[in-house]
This record gives C-alpha cells, structure tokens and sequence, in this order.
C-alpha cells in the first residue's frame, strides 16, 4: 500500500474529476477512511465541536489537536495526514508557528499543517515551508475569525471580499502552500481562484467547481441529533440507530 505524499496530492489538479477529502479525529474513523482510499485526512479543528464539545473551533487546544492526531496517525497507513494548527498556535509569532507545527509532525505524525488566512500569514507559510513543513492553506469563511465574522456567513458576496479572497489564496500560493481549502464562498468566486492557481482547491460549501471537496466525518454519516450545516453531504443517520442499539442493550439488561 503506496502512501499518499504532497506531490500525489498536487497532481489531482490535473484530474478531470473533484478529489474527496474528510475529516478524521480517532484511530477507528483514520482506518475507516484509511481503507475507502481516500487520499486526505484533515484532523480537523472542528474536533472542538465533534469530539471536545465546544460551541466553536476557538477553545481547542494544541494538546488537544495533538492527541487526535497521534491517534489518527496510527489508524491511517496511505492517506497523507494534514493536523489544523489551533486558534492562538500560529497567530503570535513566526518562532511559535514553527514551533507547534513542528509538534503535530514530529510527535502527532502529520505530514503537514493547515492554517487560516491568506496575505496576513503568509510569511508565516513562507517560514513553515522552508522548514521543510508542508501547508495547507484556508481562505474565505474562517471559523478561528468567528467572532470577527459575526458568526459562520457565506464570504466573498461583495466584490470588495471577493477580491480579499483572491488576494488571500494568491498569497499563500506565493508563499508555496501545496493545496487551499477555499470555505463558504460563491461558486463562481471558487470557481475563478481554482482557475487562477496552480495548487489544487478543496471547497466546502463553495460549490462543485473546486478541485476537491472536504466534509466532516460525523456530517456525512449523521452521527449528531442537531440539524447538519447546509454545505453536509449527509449519507446516513447513525445517531439514531446507535441511540436505538444502546436502549435495547439498556432494556435487555433490566429485563
């Protein structure tokens, strides 16, 4: 079994077809998702939500993405594994960014980091990728920036964000990001940053004219009792026929 390397995943530009990306935040969902072939694990900062809890991806912590990632990295043996780095673990500083990124490779075992921002962070790419640490860009809706944004909206509507926006993805294609997640933005305004780059794109909620799609493991199998976002690509309903599993455990024990 070939492991996926940043060049494999920079060839699928090329594809006449989108790529399927997915979240992963455990040893069992990382072989689940090992074993379909999908090509790229995100361990996502929406573990704050998934696993953690939170109400936003702003509460996790470096400690916490990191045991996420150590686990993910021993369930997947092909896909190319990329950590989110966390609110507050790249924002402070170059040193800093360096420094905990460096973590989720050296001891969580990703093969790269993601990171939000565009133009405002992209000396801190330039540093990473220099450093030999693969990026994996983030632009548009930025959910760290939640507070800014006055809640999870669709970005880039106005032609003065959408020119934000392109100035963001250009700028960490600059900087020698190999990928860009592009989050919650128009179609057509995704549909032009996937032209204009060389680096693949990986939208969610942005249309199908990206050159890939990511989704969060538990959307896609409707592991939540709460409504899904409106960007989910929901295929089963798990929540329910687990509660259902656990009742009737619960009734064959009382009875």
């Amino acid at each position: 079994m070939k492991k996926i390397t940043i060049q494999h995943i920079k060839n699928l530009k090329s594809l006449k077809t989108s790529f399927p990306t997915i979240t992963a935040y455990d040893y069992m969902s990382a072989k689940i998702v090992d074993e379909a072939e999908i090509p790229l694990i995100l361990v996502g900062d929406s573990a704050s939500m998934m696993i953690y809890g939170y109400d936003t991806t702003i509460p996790i912590s470096m400690e916490e993405i990191l045991l996420l990632t150590k686990a993910v990295s021993r369930g997947s043996k092909r896909s190319l594994i990329v950590a989110d780095m966390p609110f507050l673990s790249y924002q402070p500083s170059i040193e800093e960014t360096i420094k905990n990124a460096g973590k989720l490779m050296k001891e969580g075992g990703a093969a790269a980091v993601k990171l939000e921002g565009g133009v405002r962070i992209k000396q801190n790419v330039y540093a990473l990728v220099e450093h030999g640490i693969p990026v994996l860009g983030h632009v548009g809706l930025t959910p760290q920036s939640y507070h800014q944004m006055s809640g999870y909206k669709v970005q880039g509507k106005n032609n003065q964000e959408a020119k934000q926006i392109i100035d963001d993805a250009c700028a960490l294609e600059e900087a020698s990001a190999f990928g860009i997640v592009l989050e919650c933005i128009p179609e057509a305004l995704a549909e032009k940053i996937t032209n204009t780059l060389t680096i693949p794109t990986i939208g969610i909620g942005s249309g199908k004219k990206c050159d890939g799609q990511i989704q969060v493991f538990h959307d896609i199998l409707g592991y939540s009792s709460d409504k899904p976002p409106g960007h989910a690509m929901q295929y089963d309903s798990l929540y329910s026929s687990v509660l259902k599993s656990v009742k009737k455990y619960k009734s064959d024990i009382e009875s």
